[in-house]
């Protein structure tokens, strides 16, 4: 026996025991005994060919191969589950169905919000699920790939991930955010975040000598500028994390050299073709052209 003899309740099962870490947990989640949960795994074990958990005291911990093979259980499910759905949509008409984002946190702010205003007005069927996640590692581009997401809404800074099809959405620019006013921006002291710093930005941001290390480490963009609007420091950020800034900041340009961030979507090839994704991949690409407002703040040029 081999893997393409596993059926969608082993699926369930992989996925339940990793996501539960534990046999027992899994077992209550899908309303069946711990001893027919673990005997499955054993068989699912058996037909791949791989040890996929750790067991222990701690309950069962996914291994190296536990961890793919949970990726491609969830995505072969929800691929049985998005078949459905097309399949009632092709007779009716209607787009119906569950539709899973992950998106970093100054996208969902800004950039999401009237794609899916949009959607729900064209194709209320569609039952949207969003996940904010943090743009660090694997970020929401890694919630896709493991399956947990349909869609990401991700920084790139090159050609998708391996293993996911994408395309960007818009390219935004990086500007010297600052408390207004001020005579001298460049000699305050640096408030940053993690997440800001990406792969498309780390060349510029290493060549430029005025730019001390970060003396307050915020949790996310927008502790960053109530943090500058306070006169706490300056920072270096992108325009989707400026929408909105508060009137005590001023946004000044970084000069014809200044970095860019590209934000743009990605997805697996399988969900790519159906027509719930392919709806929000239209709706986003109508919007993404579109620059985020900059209210309440002055843009001063260099």
């Amino acid at each position: 026996m081999t893997a393409s003899d596993l059926s969608p309740q082993e699926l369930r099962i992989l996925v339940a025991v990793a996501e539960e870490g534990g046999f027992s947990a899994a077992a209550a989640r899908l309303g069946a005994t711990q001893s027919a949960v673990s005997h499955a795994v054993r068989g699912i074990e058996r037909k791949l060919g791989a040890v996929l958990f750790e067991r222990g005291r701690f309950g069962a911990r996914p291994t190296p191969a536990g961890e793919r093979a949970s990726a491609h259980a969830r995505r072969v499910l929800r691929m049985l589950g998005a078949m459905a759905d097309d399949v009632r949509g092709a007779d009716t008409g209607e787009l119906s169905g569950p539709l899973r984002i992950a998106v970093f946190r100054s996208a969902a702010l800004h950039l999401l919000p009237p794609a899916l205003e949009r959607l729900a007005e064209q194709h209320p069927g569609i039952d949207v699920t969003v996940t904010v996640v943090r743009e660090l590692g694997a970020g929401a581009a890694g919630e896709v790939a493991a399956g947990r997401a349909d869609l990401g809404i991700a920084t790139l800074s090159g050609p998708p991930p391996a293993g996911l099809v994408g395309a960007r959405l818009l390219k935004e620019p990086y500007s010297l955010v600052h408390p207004a006013g001020h005579p001298a921006p460049r000699t305050l002291p640096l408030v940053d975040w993690a997440e800001n710093c990406g792969s498309s930005t780390r060349a510029w941001w290493a060549a430029q000598d005025w730019i001390p290390a970060a003396r307050i480490s915020a949790e996310d963009d927008g502790a960053v500028l109530s943090m500058v609007g306070s006169g706490l420091g300056m920072a270096i950020m992108p325009e989707l994390s400026l929408t909105g800034a508060p009137a005590g900041v001023e946004i000044t340009g970084l000069g014809p050299e200044r970095p860019y961030r590209a934000v743009g979507y990605v997805t697996t090839p399988e969900l790519a073709a159906t027509a719930a994704v392919r709806a929000l991949i239209r709706t986003l690409r109508s919007l993404g052209a579109v620059s985020p407002g900059r209210t309440k703040a002055q843009l001063r040029a260099v």
